[in-house]
């Protein structure tokens, strides 16, 4: 793709309509710097008629209405479309935030195909009701959607946190309006014009890119139901605080400083991939579930050391629309100078650069940051307890199993991890002792069938599988009557 990619309405209950206001979102390439596509930037104005459409469509419209079969049979060609056009989703995921190509591929268009075909077995199982014994008698115990959705994403994963959110609340029967974030408008427009040639009835979906002004004003809005957000800890704490005041539900995936322990008999050959796969090449390390801190025993520090340092040192960095590359750009100016700012942190703190450390010899133009692996850090360093969100990552000592754990879990986060040991069940059991959404046992891995979400600071509720589908509901319980005594 080199054309700008350019939409000039808004897609609100439907339909491409004018906008409120005159201010448009210049969506610029983190790799090229030059303007790559256009949209309308939404008003708090847009914001109150795309709710005006949800509420229309949840109060009185056939989606809530439809038997689950129905929605099933939409959601359905949805899902097809975008595993049929996924190449293209790709491309466009790549142009405008700078993801590598393959991993816009399987991470970002495939995943979201994922997303979709999992929530779609998980409504294949549902029951809208179920009767059952209750104390005084027979209860019928209905599930129904929860109402108007607004759905925030973030600009990393933008295919995958929208599909999180958005299939289970359409199997579900909720009407969604969908804020992009404004570094990533394009996709969720494409996936718009998919959704209303699947058959999407009037009012069920309306997608507003914009900031941050639109974006509260929508979370405040007394028409919204629940608000699904991805995204930064800070913002989550806003918008749980503006939502309680109308008590809208919230689910919220926020943060993570995920860690990997290596037990004393990791084998390298299965860890050190796993790592690189869970960090640098895990969209160039902008993902909240990398696994940012290495957790390593004393005994084989050197050795973990060398073997990591060599790794990062021979990933291919460079033009995101290259299929070597590994590690893309960061995707905005200010992203990049936030990882270049916390590799200073971690230098004058203490710890010592193994490899990178700065911007790629000869690279003028484009955000990037070299894969940059810190030595001797300790668990109470900025770089080891903050989110820096791009290609750096900590190893840390530990003397004892129990050390090793109390370090995983000496952390405000709570969303992913990893524990590496030749004895499965040994690794396992210490896989049961962090607390954390996620963890995987010799790997790494977010498994689009089961329950995601975090601890503590790493957010509030699930998405995926049923769990995923089951927080678009709310449940009703019918006192029935209780049968004539003979």
């Amino acid at each position: 793709m080199t054309d700008i990619v350019e939409y000039r309405k808004l897609f609100i209950g439907g339909e491409w309509t004018e906008p409120a206001g005159d201010d448009i979102i210049e969506v610029v390439s983190p790799h090229s710097e030059q303007v790559v596509g256009r949209v309308p930037h939404a008003t708090p104005e847009d914001a109150d008629r795309a709710v005006a459409a949800a509420r229309e469509a949840f109060d009185k419209g056939p989606w809530p209405r439809m038997p689950i079969a129905g929605r099933i049979e939409v959601v359905t060609r949805i899902k097809d479309a975008l595993a049929a056009r996924h190449q293209e989703l790709a491309e466009l995921v790549t142009l405008q935030n700078g993801s590598p190509i393959l991993f816009s591929v399987r991470g970002q268009a495939l995943s979201a195909v994922g997303v979709f075909a999992t929530a779609l077995a998980a409504a294949a199982q549902f029951k809208e009701e179920d009767e059952r014994q209750g104390t005084g008698g027979p209860v019928l115990v209905r599930r129904e959607p929860v109402g108007v959705v607004a759905a925030i994403t973030p600009w990393n994963v933008p295919q995958l946190t929208i599909a999180g959110k958005l299939a289970p609340a359409l199997l579900a029967g909720c009407t969604v309006i969908l804020k992009p974030s404004p570094e990533t408008p394009l996709d969720a427009n494409w996936l718009a014009e998919l959704c209303a040639d699947a058959g999407l009835p009037a009012g069920v979906l309306s997608v507003l890119p914009a900031g941050r002004e639109t974006g509260a004003h929508l979370v405040a809005h007394p028409g919204i139901d629940k608000v699904a957000f991805t995204g930064s800890v800070g913002a989550g704490k806003a918008i749980m605080a503006a939502a309680a005041q109308n008590l809208t539900r919230v689910s919220l995936e926020l943060g993570g400083k995920s860690a990997a322990i290596l037990l004393d008999d990791a084998d390298l050959s299965v860890a050190v991939p796993a790592i690189v796969g869970g960090t640098c090449a895990a969209n160039s390390g902008q993902a909240c579930v990398a696994l940012t801190r290495v957790l390593v025993p004393a005994s084989r520090y050197d050795e973990v050391a060398a073997v990591l340092t060599g790794a990062f040192a021979g990933l291919e960095v460079g033009d995101p629309s290259d299929p070597a590359s590994v590690v893309g750009p960061m995707v905005t100016k200010d992203q990049q100078q936030r990882n270049l700012d916390y590799i200073r942190i971690g230098q004058e703190e203490g710890a010592k650069v193994l490899t990178g450390g700065g911007i790629p010899e000869g690279r003028t133009t484009g955000w990037y940051v070299e894969p940059t692996l810190f030595g001797d850090v300790t668990n109470d360093m900025r770089i080891a307890r903050e989110e820096i969100f791009g290609p750096v990552v900590c190893l840390i000592r530990y003397e004892t199993q129990d050390e090793a754990v109390a370090l995983a879990n000496d952390s405000e986060f709570g969303l992913s991890g990893a524990v590496f040991g030749a004895d499965a069940e040994r690794a396992t059991e210490v896989a049961r002792q962090v607390r954390t959404g996620t963890i995987t046992v010799n790997g790494f891995r977010l498994d689009l069938a089961a329950p995601f979400g975090g601890y503590k600071n790493s957010g509030i509720g699930r998405e995926f599988g049923p769990e995923g589908l089951a927080a678009y509901f709310e449940y009703k319980t019918v006192n029935l009557p209780a049968p004539a005594k003979a």
